[in-house]
């Protein structure tokens, strides 16, 4: 499995983003992408996830209202739609996939087996 992110970028506060990530090598539909962040000296954090099958969404407290993931089955792409960006957002932004991933792990980085190489999102004031 390849995992292509592209979309990030530097904005002002208030700004919108909207990050893709393009896999492929894909032989079954039962499987999750996530967005995950890592600001510099922390934890690499999560950020959104979508089950493929359903679209079920999971999305953090911390940008709830604000990003919107969504999915294009044709292209087996997702994409995280980014509003009202924070200084606090500035990140670098993986996608990762996990396969047959139940509810309650699909907010743990330790459940996706594939990441991408991560995007840049920079957020200034």
């Amino acid at each position: 499995v390849h995992l292509q992110a592209s979309g990030g970028g530097e904005v002002q506060v208030g700004g919108s983003l909207r990050l893709s990530c393009a896999a492929s090598g894909l032989s079954s539909s039962d499987w999750t992408m996530g967005w995950f962040r890592q600001a510099p000296g922390k934890e690499r954090e999560f950020v959104s996830t979508i089950r493929w099958r359903d679209g079920l969404t999971i999305t953090a407290d911390s940008v709830k209202g604000r990003f919107t993931i969504s999915r294009d089955r044709n292209k087996n792409t997702v994409f995280l739609q980014m509003n009202s960006l924070k200084p606090e957002d500035t990140a670098l932004y993986y996608c990762a996939l996990g396969r047959r991933l139940i509810m309650s792990s699909m907010r743990s980085k330790t459940s996706y087996t594939d990441w991408g190489q991560g995007t840049q999102v920079t957020v200034s004031s």
